[in-house]
C-alpha cells in the first residue's frame, strides 16, 4: 500500500492549504489545555475551543479524538480535530497512540491533514507520534480501491523544527513503518498464493531492493543437505507447494563487520491446517499469517540493509506449508534434523518447532553467531497467558533477554520474559528418538515449545518471541491493525540499533 506523504511544514497551522486540520491537546491539572497554534486558529475559524471540549466532557487523554466541522471561514478547512496527548510527560507510547487515533479519524474524510505537534516534543516522541500515524493509516486489499474512496494522502507537520534531531526522528519512523508494512503485507496475503515458493521470491524481492546476499534452497537440495524437520512439515503439501529454506545476508564493510554477529529465524508455515492432527476451521482462519515471523524477518533484513545498519546480520525463514495429504507426516513418525538429532513427532499441528529446530541447528554449527534470536507464531498457549497485546520472550542469557525487553519498551511492542523451567525439560524425552516434539504431563505448552527450540540452539546467547497472539489484530486498536500486525518489527530494529551504535 502507499502511506500519506509526511512532510515537516513551516509557518503556523492556519497557513496550511490542507482540507483537516488538527491541534494537540495537552491534559492539563485544570483540564484539557489546547497545544500550540489552537488559539490563532480558534481565532481565524470563529470557533471557541474551549467550550466545545467542554461540550465533549473531552480530557486531552491520549488517542482521544474530537472533531469540529467548521463552515464558511475557509472553503478549503473543512474540519478541525482536537486529538488528545496526554500529560506533558507522557511516554512516548502516548504520542503513538494519539497519532493512530487521529490518522483513523482524518482517514474517513481523506484528503491532506496539517497538525501542530505538542510544543517542545522531544525526537523520541515525535517519532512516536509520525509511527502512530503511519502505521494507523495502513490498509490491505486484494482487489482496488473503491471509486469513492478517498484515503489519507499527506501530513503536514507544524511545530517540528528544523534541526537534525527532528529530520532523524522522522526518518527513522519512515524506516520503521515501511518494515512494518512490508511484514504485514507478506503475512496478509492469502494463502492460495502464499506457497514457501511465493516468500523466497518476496525474500529475493527484498534482496534486490536492498543489497541483500540471498541464497533459497529447494526441496531436492532439502534433502540432500539434512532439513528433515523442514521436509517432513512440507511432506503434505505436494511438489507444486514444496518447502524452502531462505537465507539472507546484511555484510556491512570496515569496523562494522566486527561487530557482533546476529542470527534472526523466523517460522515461514504459509498455511498451517494442522496437518493429520487436523485443527477445527475455526483455528484455521487465520492461519495464513502464520508466517509472521518470517515476514518479520524478510522486513527487518531489508530494513537493515536499506539504511546501511552497520551491524552483521542474517535472517534465515524456514517455509513450509503444512497440509493432510497421503504423503504428509504422521504422528508417531520420527525426523532426522539438520545436524542428526531426531525428534519423534507425536503431533502434526506442533509444526513450527520443527521447521524451526532447522534453521537453529544450521545457525550454531554453520554460522556460529554471537546471538540468534528466531521469531514465531508459536504456540496458543503464549496467547492464554499472556493475552494479544503481549509477546513472550524465552532467552538463554539475562544480557540478551534485558536489551530485548527495553528495544520492546521503546518500540512500543510489549514484550514479557517467560521462564525457561528445567523440570519441564524432562516431559520431551522420547523412548525411541533424541526428543519428542510436545510434552504434556505439566502443561505450560509456550515453555516446553521454548525449551525444544533450545535444544538446537546450541551455546550461543538465544531468545525466542513467541508472538503467535500479538502477531494477530482481530480489529484496528491504536497502531495495530485488523489482520496482521507485524509485531516485533519495530522492537527488533531497536535492538539492532542499539548494537550499531555501541
Amino acid at each position: 500500500m502507499t502511506l500519506p506523504d509526511l512532510r515537516p511544514a513551516s509557518g503556523p497551522l492556519g497557513a496550511s492549504p490542507a482540507g483537516l486540520l488538527a491541534v494537540a491537546v495537552e491534559a492539563g491539572p485544570a483540564g484539557p489545555v489546547p497545544g500550540p497554534d489552537a488559539l490563532a486558529l480558534a481565532a481565524e475559524l470563529g470557533v471557541d475551543l474551549g467550550a466545545h471540549l467542554s461540550a465533549e466532557k473531552a480530557k486531552g487523554e491520549p488517542g482521544e479524538v474530537h472533531a469540529l466541522p467548521v463552515f464558511g471561514r475557509r472553503a478549503d478547512t473543512t474540519t478541525v480535530f482536537l486529538v488528545g496527548v496526554g500529560k506533558p510527560d507522557a511516554p512516548a507510547h502516548a504520542l503513538r497512540r494519539a497519532g493512530a487515533a487521529l490518522a483513523r479519524r482524518a482517514a474517513k474524510a481523506g484528503g491532506e491533514l496539517a497538525t501542530s505537534v505538542p510544543a517542545g516534543l522531544d525526537a523520541e516522541h515525535l517519532g512516536a507520534f509520525a509511527e502512530g500515524l503511519l502505521l494507523a493509516s495502513y490498509t490491505f486489499s486484494t482487489t482496488a480501491p473503491k471509486k469513492d474512496a478517498t484515503p489519507l494522502t499527506a501530513v503536514h507537520l507544524h511545530g517540528v523544527g528544523k534541526g537534525k534531531s527532528s529530520g532523524a526522528a522522522l526518518d527513522r519512523a519512515r524506516t520503521h513503518v515501511t518494515a512494518v508494512v512490508l511484514a504485514r503485507d507478506l503475512a496478509n496475503e492469502p494463502s492460495l498464493d502464499k506457497t514457501p515458493a511465493w516468500l523466497a521470491k518476496q525474500a529475493q524481492a527484498a534482496a534486490k531492493r536492498s543489497g541483500l546476499a540471498c541464497e533459497v534452497v529447494e526441496p531436492a537440495e532439502l534433502e540432500r543437505r539434512g532439513f528433515g524437520g523442514i521436509l517432513g512439515v512440507g511432506s503434505g503439501a505436494g511438489p507444486a507447494r514444496g518447502p524452502r529454506f531462505i537465507r539472507l545476508d546484511h555484510t556491512p564493510s570496515g569496523r562494522a563487520a566486527k561487530r557482533p554477529h546476529v542470527v534472526l529465524v523466523g517460522k515461514g508455515i504459509t498455511f498451517d491446517t494442522g496437518g493429520l492432527s487436523l485443527k477445527p476451521n475455526e483455528g484455521m482462519a487465520a492461519m495464513k499469517t502464520d508466517m509472521s515471523g518470517g515476514a518479520a524477518v524478510i522486513a527487518v533484513l531489508q530494513a537493515a540493509a536499506s539504511t546501511g545498519l552497520p551491524v552483521r546480520l542474517t535472517g534465515l525463514v524456514a517455509a513450509a506449508e503444512n497440509m493432510p495429504s497421503g504423503t504428509a507426516m504422521r504422528p508417531g513418525d520420527v525426523l532426522r534434523h539438520y545436524g542428526g538429532r531426531t525428534v519423534e513427532v507425536l503431533n502434526t499441528d506442533a509444526e513450527g518447532r520443527l521447521v524451526l529446530a532447522d534453521a537453529l541447528a544450521y545457525a550454531a554449527k554453520e554460522i556460529k553467531p554471537d546471538y540468534v534470536v528466531d521469531i514465531a507464531t508459536l504456540t496458543g498457549a503464549i496467547g492464554i497467558a499472556l493475552g494479544k497485546r503481549t509477546g513472550g520472550l524465552f532467552a538463554s542469557d539475562d544480557a540478551l533477554a534485558d536489551a530485548l525487553l527495553a528495544a520492546a519498551d521503546r518500540a512500543g511492542e510489549p514484550l514479557w520474559r517467560m521462564p525457561l523451567v528445567e523440570d519441564y525439560r524432562a516431559d520431551l524425552d522420547s523412548p525411541i528418538a533424541d526428543l519428542k516434539n510436545i510434552g504434556g504431563r505439566f502443561s505450560g505448552g509456550a515453555i516446553t515449545a521454548a525449551l525444544f527450540l533450545r535444544e538446537f540452539a546450541g551455546d550461543v546467547a538465544w531468545a525466542h518471541l513467541d508472538i503467535a497472539s500479538a502477531a494477530r489484530s482481530d480489529s484496528d486498536d491504536d497502531e495495530r491493525t485488523k489482520g496482521a500486525t507485524g509485531y516485533v518489527v519495530r522492537t527488533l530494529l531497536c535492538w539492532l540499533e542499539t548494537l550499531a551504535a555501541r
